[in-house]
């Protein structure tokens, strides 16, 4: 059975981003601060360098990945990935309104406009055998208000931001997980807990 996972990296206090979508540097050194090397879909663009552990984790995630569910705001902050998303898997895009002009270059992007679970079923269908990776962002708040989610991954760094976007921005509803498995890594722990 395939799972929807939402992931982030996130600060002990909380959250994805500074304010006005600083300290990123901070968020993703895990990224490339070891010596073992797994390459993304796109390697001449990003290739990561972490611990033993971490790389196994990230392989897993790029081989087991079918789709992706994101919201319009961090389509726009990334502009897309001008087209190339770092998994080269297809990306959903849940928005009012597409977004004029667009073109698809590396990755298809499809610009869901009736609703994150329609996104979410949609991106099934096009994982086929694989999982699909939602978020992060107000996404992860929505897949887990409407019991979407089946596994939660985050990035714990150590490190403070001390403001900007939370992980968990306006969850109203108090969904209970697992205890986490615990990978270490270098600057990094990974805690994946599961949804029962």
């Amino acid at each position: 059975m395939t799972k929807v996972f939402a992931q982030a990296s996130v600060s002990l206090d909380g959250y994805i981003a500074g304010p006005d979508g600083t300290g990123f540097d901070k968020l993703f050194a895990w990224c490339t601060a070891g010596d073992v090397e797994t390459p993304s879909a796109q390697p001449d663009r990003l290739t990561y360098r972490t611990n033993a552990a971490t790389a196994a984790y990230l392989l897993d995630l790029l081989e087991t990945t079918g789709a992706i569910v994101v919201g319009r705001r961090l389509f726009d902050t990334t502009n897309g990935w001008n087209g190339s998303h770092p998994l080269g898997k297809p990306v959903f895009v849940v928005t009012h309104e597409p977004p004029a002009g667009w073109q698809n270059t590396d990755t298809p992007y499809t610009f869901v406009t009736d609703g994150l679970e329609s996104a979410i079923t949609q991106a099934r269908a096009a994982a086929g055998p694989h999982n699909v990776g939602v978020g992060p962002g107000t996404t992860v708040t929505q897949a887990l208000t409407a019991n979407l989610l089946d596994e939660l991954r985050i990035d714990l760094v150590p490190t403070t931001l001390t403001s900007g976007t939370r992980f968990l921005e306006g969850l109203t509803t108090t969904p209970t997980f697992t205890d986490p498995q615990t990978i270490p890594g270098t600057g990094v722990t990974h805690l994946i807990y599961q949804l029962p």
